[in-house]
Formats: C-alpha cells, structure tokens, sequence
C-alpha cells in the first residue's frame, strides 16, 4: 500500500518511451539533461489505480468499451464533492485529451480568421492549436504587479469590442503562473464576455491541484447564465498523472452547444472510448482522494524548499508564488542574462532542461517554467547544477 514517503523515490525513467525524459537529447542536442519541463510527475501512480488497471489488462481483451453509469457518478460526485458544482450527466462528452476538445470546440464555434483571446504568459500549445486551425490570436496580457499576476480588465474589454473577438480560452488555475482566480475576478470576466456575446472554454484541468488556502471556483458553477456561455475542459491527466491515457470530460451543460459540440466531435471520427482511461478516472475519483491531498502535501513541501532554496543562493531569481500545481513560474529577470545566454548556461553548463518562458509570449522573456513534482532529492540535484553554473558566469 502507498506510503506518504514513497514521494522520495528516485525512479529511472529512461528508456521508457518517456517524452520527457527519452525525448531531450535528440530535440535540444543535449546530453545528459535533467528535464524539469514537461508537466508530467516523476512519482508512481496511486497504487489502487494501478490495481485496477492491471486487472483490466490481465483480463486479458482490449475491446471496444462502453461507460458505464458508474463512470459519469463518479465525475458528477467527485465535482460536487471537491467543489461544489453540480454537473448533470448529459453534460459529460468524451473526448480523448483537453487540447483534442479545445481543438473540436474552436472548429465547432468559430469560423477561420476569427478572433480568440488568450491571456498570456500562457500554455504554448494554445497559440498552436489557434494557428493550426487558422484563426487569429488576441492577447489580454496578465499584469505582473507585486510578483503577482492579475487579469487586465480594461485591456480584456477594448479587445473584445475592438478586435470583434468570438471566444476566450480562460485557464483557471493558469498554467503558468499558477494563479487560481477569484470569484469576483471570474464574475467580472464572465460579465463581459455575456456582455459582448464571447463564447469562455475554460481550461480547469488543473483544478485537482488547487493548495488547501486557496478554493478552485469552475467558472460554469457561479451562475446559469455563465454555464449556458462555457465549455470547460476537465481531465484526471495532472492531478493523478495519467496524460498517457488521454482522456477528457467536456463538460457542455447548453443543449444547443452541446449539439454543435458533437456533430463537429463526429467529423473528427472520435467514435470510441478509452477502456483503460475510463477504469482509471473512475478509480481516481472513487477512491484516490487521499493519494491527491498527500500529493499536494508533498508538491508544498518541494515548493518552500524551492523558494528557500533560491533565497539562500541564487536570490536574483524570483519564485512567482503558485497558488496550484506542481509547475512554478521563475522570474531569471534580475540576473540581467539576455535569453540565448540564459539558456546556454542552463542547457549547455547545468544542463538543467526548464521550460523558456519566451514560448509562452513575449511576456514570458526572462522567465522559466520549472516542474517540481519530482522527490526532493532530483530538485535539489538540479537547483544546485543552475547554482553552480550560475556562479561560474557571475557578472
């Protein structure tokens, strides 16, 4: 059975068809990188559902799957349960992964050359999907204030009325300055966008790593008016690690979006289901719970030693102070590197693999993103490679 300690082990992940770590040589050229980039956790699985997964394989068919009521209550119960939000069942669409839904819900409710915010610094594969599916992107950029981010509401209307703007991807809680907005900060949002006709896909797959002094507020929840004007993209993939079995609820509670949503979810020929996903969320909503809040402990834990960390030997890079996740937004601003010298040092002399913040927008320049869900001994292995390749380059 787990143990809270078991967060410590170290576990070879090489040569285990892992993106992030079997991927790094040959895209950066790189030998030897420590990856603290990608969003996926160097800890194993809860154990109850590996159980369950390992039952199903040893079963020993891979059919075609179905859900079963049991899948959609414990979506529904987990939801109401964590967060007060009361989903109905016929709310809940299937799609394999949140970026897939994202991409059904912009074909879906969009035409091509229209207009869709994205409030940077902000996950890069939206300006991809955006481009990819030939619309234009339109920046409300998060105003940095008191190595805090807040939402420019005077931007975010003049764009919207300006720029003839269809609909706003909202990430709440944002990847990646891990900020979970508030009630009356989600209210004043949602008011313009009923306002100004926008369409809100809310991004809230990372709602499950919410920190005990901060509440996680869905943006359908608040009121009927804001449900009826969302699509919110939900998934099990970060709070349990499971993003190698992509699966994803696409919670649409209006009847006529929901139509669109699926006619354009059958051109795309998503037919089927994910036996091992479904078992998987099912088993982590049911009885994984306590797995989750140990997590989040020990995510905390990584956190203050991160930020003491860097307090202590490298005070020049700040810590924008994450209210979730495991992904934390580093401000490298005031050691005065400009980015290709920044990223030389830590790819090629600590060679310590951090997400560069400028593929999150121009906002994102000087800044890197740093996955610390990993034991405590990998993190201090790589904090201790930046500060010595750091000190051989002091100015």
């Amino acid at each position: 059975m787990f143990k809270k300690n078991d967060f410590d082990n170290l576990i070879d992940r090489k040569n285990s068809r892992s993106e992030k770590w079997d991927s790094t040589e040959e895209m950066f050229k790189v030998k030897d990188l420590l990856p603290l980039w990608i969003a996926d956790m160097d800890f194993k699985n809860a154990p109850l559902i590996l159980q369950a997964l390992n039952q199903k394989i040893n079963h020993g068919i891979m059919g075609y799957s179905i859900f079963p009521d049991s899948y959609y209550e414990s979506t529904i119960n987990w939801f109401y349960r964590r967060y007060n939000w009361k989903i109905e069942k016929n709310s809940i669409i299937y799609t394999p992964g949140a970026m897939m839904g994202l991409s059904i819900a912009i074909q879906a409710f969009t035409n091509e050359k229209d207009k869709i915010i994205l409030q940077d610094p902000i996950y890069p594969p939206f300006y991809s999907i955006i481009r990819s599916n030939k619309r234009k992107k339109v920046l409300n950029s998060l105003k940095l204030e008191n190595n805090h981010y807040e939402i420019d509401f005077n931007d975010l209307k003049k764009k919207v009325i300006l720029d003839n703007v269809k609909m706003i991807i909202f990430c709440n809680p944002h990847n990646p300055t891990g900020r979970v907005w508030r009630k009356e900060e989600i209210e004043q949002l949602g008011d313009i966008c009923i306002d100004e006709n926008l369409l809100v896909i809310s991004d809230e797959i990372n709602c499950d790593l919410v920190f005990p002094e901060y509440k996680f507020i869905s943006f359908a929840s608040i009121s009927k008016k804001f449900e009826e004007n969302s699509i919110t993209c939900t998934s099990p993939s970060k709070g349990f690690n499971l993003s190698g079995i992509p699966l994803a609820n696409i919670i649409i509670p209006s009847s006529e979006l929901k139509t669109k949503f699926n006619v354009m979810k059958q051109k795309y020929g998503i037919l089927d289901n994910n036996s091992l996903g479904s078992i998987a969320l099912e088993t982590a909503y049911n009885k994984c719970e306590d797995w989750l809040d140990d997590l989040k402990k020990y995510i905390k834990e990584n956190l203050e030693f991160l930020k003491k960390f860097l307090v202590s030997n490298i005070p020049e890079v700040k810590v924008i102070n994450p209210e979730a996740t495991y992904l934390v937004w580093l401000d490298f601003r005031g050691l005065n590197y400009n980015n290709q010298t920044l990223e030389r040092i830590l790819m090629n002399e600590a060679k310590v693999l951090l997400w560069n913040g400028i593929h999150f927008g121009k906002s994102g320049k000087g800044f890197r993103r740093i996955n610390i869900a990993c034991p405590r001994l990998t993190l201090e292995k790589a904090l201790n490679r930046i500060k010595d390749a750091l000190r051989k380059n002091i100015r």
